[in-house]
């Protein structure tokens, strides 16, 4: 029947082809992720069957579960839903097995002490063979007389949009490799990469397990026996796609290691094919997926983060979680729990979900870049949350920096505030306001000026400006330098940015050789108030790596100069805190400089704070 669910133990010998299943190839489904697998994993895998082998236990070892979905029209293409990481490392390992006994049997001489060893040998590289390249017994004679008929026979064939093309070629041409000097010399090497990390995870999996099993034929044999006649999996076959999802979901609890993206991908994939949009998804979610990884490529948002925003957006847009005459109810479902579950409806059109997905990620990509928002994405994760609600109201063409300053500055605030006070983001004062102000975020209807005013009034009516002050004095963190910075830049018309590699610039030195003469320099004579005080706000500046390199532990009389041209300091910076600093009346910071510093510091952050 259709739904049957067929779970059966089988050896992972049995599971990867028989002579049963001749016909029979594994298919990566365009939703499914990457191969990922590293040395690691690998070595966690190698590592289990020597244990196992070295026990001289009789019961099977077990691999866990394999999910696969098949259908009647096509029931021979195996899809992987989940095991592609552990199906793909066992081919692997098996064809490098098979080199290395290969290598064995044609140096094996013919003696009465080789003779058992040999035909065991023999007749477990048969067994491979089989596995590998769906072989009968003519077929087989047919591969031993001539490689290139096992050329080109398909066992694994990867469809995953998340795979660069010329990485799934590489698994191919190790399964049609004769040796490996030839499957070394064919792969695929990774431009400007050194070593082993010029190879795909394929090939450096493959060339593992090589490396591996470079031991005698009785050890190879042993390992063989073991890996082919004792190691079981249990194969769980459902009979379509969102069966198998669903039985995914089930099984979850344990740990199977899709993400909340892989899930919701493949049930979106699931209808796009019965809708006969196919092609058009694929097209749509390998653009998501190049988008998304641009994007945590640079720490700004990942695929999963970005259905997460989205999902705030639905909740906020949708009132799901205001209640009349009380407080919203903060109470989160999960991600997959939602969009699998609560609002599978949102799937049931996998196109018009995709346009939304890939709407936030360009979003991101528009903003990303403005020192507002580089600000804001340096204070607590849940910020993104915030603004990204706003940025959906528009399209991506009427995005532009003053209508995200408003918001991205009065969010600002809000974190600013919660990075110096005690109470956590989850307590009422932060996501009980924001997710209230969340629906107010995402309606076009209500103005950036209603809602900064709503933060505004939360901010006079929940802290008092001197408690925030008191607070500011003792922070010793550095995400308030960044503020401090732009607020200065800011009162004295200056320009503010910082790239990613810009350093937290200790005035006097928090550390060095010099560190002693420092303390008695600044009026310090505890090593424990010298550190305090080293880390206050007034004491941190922004400054370039290459000038913060340059003047390194230097005092500050060297820092500030600027009569020598050879060497880089304060002058040379673009950050207006620095280059104030060249002009100052003393040769010393000393303690006194720090204390009125970071009293301006508290002074210009607290005036941002709690603005009219």
């Amino acid at each position: 029947m259709l739904n049957d669910i067929k779970p059966v133990l089988k050896l992972i010998s049995e599971y990867l082809g028989s002579k049963e299943r001749l016909t029979e190839k594994f298919v990566i489904p365009e939703y499914q992720r990457r191969y990922s697998w590293t040395k690691q994993e690998c070595d966690k895998l190698w590592q289990d069957i020597e244990t196992y082998k070295d026990s001289g236990q009789n019961e099977p070892y077990f691999f866990g579960t394999v999910i696969v979905a098949c259908s009647v029209s096509e029931p021979d293409r195996i899809c992987l839903i989940d095991g592609q990481q552990r199906t793909t490392t066992f081919i692997l390992l098996l064809k490098a097995l098979l080199f290395r006994m290969k290598e064995k049997l044609e140096n094996m001489e013919n003696s009465e002490e080789t003779r058992r060893l040999k035909v065991a040998m023999e007749k477990r590289s048969s067994k491979i063979l089989d596995i590998l390249y769906r072989t009968t017994d003519d077929s087989q004679l047919n591969i031993i007389e001539d490689w290139n008929n096992a050329r080109g026979i398909v066992i694994l064939e990867s469809n995953s949009n998340n795979e660069p093309k010329e990485f799934k070629r590489d698994f191919q041409i190790i399964l049609d490799a004769e040796n490996y000097v030839e499957a070394e010399a064919r792969c695929y090497k990774i431009p400007r990469k050194q070593k082993e990390n010029k190879y795909t995870n394929f090939f450096r999996n493959f060339k593992y397990f090589y490396d591996k099993l470079e031991l005698d034929s009785t050890a190879i044999n042993e390992f063989a026996k073991v890996f082919l006649e004792a190691c079981q999996i249990i194969e769980i076959r459902c009979w379509d796609t969102e069966q198998a999802i669903a039985m995914f979901n089930s099984l979850n609890s344990t740990g199977m290691p899709l993400s909340d993206s892989d899930i919701i991908s493949a049930q979106l994939y699931s209808k796009a094919k019965t809708d006969a949009h196919e092609a058009d998804f694929n097209d749509k979610w390998k653009n998501i997926t190049m988008l998304a990884e641009d994007l945590a490529s640079r720490k700004i948002a990942s695929l999963d983060s970005l259905l997460q925003q989205y999902m705030y957006i639905q909740r906020a847009a949708r009132r799901e979680y205001m209640r009349p005459g009380a407080q919203p109810d903060v109470t989160t479902p999960g991600m997959r729990r939602y969009f699998t579950v609560d609002k599978r409806e949102l799937l049931t059109k996998p196109m018009d979900f995709c346009e939304q997905i890939e709407k936030l990620a360009m979003a991101w990509g528009v903003v990303s870049d403005w020192p507002v928002v580089k600000l804001l994405l340096k204070f607590n994760e849940n910020a993104k949350l915030y603004l990204i609600s706003f940025l959906n109201r528009f399209g991506l063409g009427d995005i532009n920096e003053a209508l995200t300053h408003e918001i991205a500055e009065a969010l600002i605030k809000l974190f600013a505030i919660l990075e110096v006070v005690d109470t956590g983001y989850s307590s009422s004062k932060f996501k009980t306001f924001l997710f209230g102000e969340n629906v107010k975020l995402v309606d076009p209807m209500i103005s950036a000026d209603e809602i900064e005013r709503d933060f505004r009034k939360h901010i006079d009516e929940t802290w008092k400006r001197e408690d925030i002050e008191e607070s500011l004095l003792e922070y010793d963190k550095n995400i308030l330098v960044f503020l401090n910075e732009y607020l200065y830049a800011k009162s004295h018309g200056l320009p503010f940015d910082f790239p990613d590699s810009v350093n937290i610039e200790h005035i006097m030195p928090s550390s060095g050789h010099n560190r002693p003469s420092i303390m008695k320099d600044a009026g310090i004579e505890s090593p424990d108030d010298f550190t305090i005080i080293a880390n206050r706000l007034g004491n941190k500046i922004l400054l370039e790596e290459d000038i913060n390199k340059s003047i390194q532990d230097d005092w500050f009389r060297t820092k500030k100069q600027t009569s020598v041209r050879a060497k880089k300091g304060y002058k040379d910076s673009s950050y207006g805190l620095a280059c104030s600093l060249v002009n100052y009346q003393s040769d010393k910071w000393t303690k006194n400089e720090i204390d009125k510093a970071t009293k301006k510091a508290v002074c210009r952050i607290a005036d941002f704070i709690f603005s009219k």
